[in-house]
């Protein structure tokens, strides 16, 4: 009996955990900056340890992303004048690969680092202020999107692949501590609602989805309709990084050691 409850099972294996940590984006309104606008997310976890080098990892994370032109250095980019924010809801799945081996309580595998790889879904809602109010730009087609016809309003809910690497250690038999960045691949180029190259016409963006598209479209300092609007050959990206602590949910002994 003793010798059976000593063996791995599935809650000698599981952990549950709590990260913590910050969000930010890089896209069309901000190409360079790393931890720009990067604002508080948080991230529920639970991992189940195939082995001392392998482990299942699901996390369900809400952050919020944000960016403005006015905090751009070039000229041009300032004078597009255009800004976004987006809460960020994702649940993903996948592995994580240890570089050596780990296992709670054991001073001889006491902490590695690892690499994460991952596939998600999360939730995007593109929004600026306009008239003293946040407006959700996805329903506003500042790109001539409409759902009556031409082309269709981009999904608010989205793919992503989270790629990242991290570094944990045993804190004694049932807990650990981890951090991790990760950077999530979308595919998609309207997290902060820019898409196409250049500004649709007014008279034909206001013919489909009237004067509030044409002035959310373009809010350039000068006015013109002939600059920049984005860049279609790069999609989005946002990125999360913090810390953890996972706990065992059992008594049992560890999973196996693979060297």
């Amino acid at each position: 009996m003793n010798a059976r409850a000593q063996q791995p099972n599935f809650f000698s294996r599981s952990e549950i955990g709590v990260h913590a940590g910050t969000m930010f984006y890089i896209g069309d309104l901000n190409q360079f900056k790393p931890f720009y606008k990067s604002k508080f997310a948080g991230s529920l976890v639970y991992r189940f340890n195939v082995h001392s080098r392998l482990t299942l990892r699901f996390n369900a994370t809400y952050g919020n992303i944000a960016a403005d032109d006015k905090d751009a250095k070039q000229a041009l980019m300032v004078n597009r004048n255009l800004n976004f924010q987006s809460q960020i809801s994702e649940i993903a799945g996948g592995l994580e690969f240890h570089y050596m081996p780990f296992q709670f309580g054991n001073r001889r595998y006491i902490g590695t680092a690892y690499m994460i790889t991952q596939i998600g879904l999360f939730h995007m809602n593109p929004q600026t202020e306009f008239n003293g109010a946040l407006v959700d730009l996805q329903s506003v087609g500042t790109e001539g999107q409409n759902k009556e016809g031409g082309t269709k309003p981009y999904g608010k809910y989205q793919l992503c692949v989270p790629l990242g690497l991290g570094v944990k250690f045993s804190l004694g038999k049932f807990c650990s501590f981890n951090l991790d960045i990760a950077i999530r691949k979308t595919f998609t180029d309207y997290i902060d609602d820019i898409g196409a190259d250049t500004y649709m016409s007014p008279e034909s963006l206001d013919a489909i989805n009237g004067a509030d598209a044409v002035a959310l479209s373009n809010r350039s300092i000068n006015g013109s309709f002939q600059g920049r609007r984005g860049d279609s050959s790069n999609k989005d990206w946002y990125i999360y990084a913090g810390g953890m602590l996972t706990f065992r949910l059992g008594k049992g002994n560890n999973c196996p050691v693979i060297r």
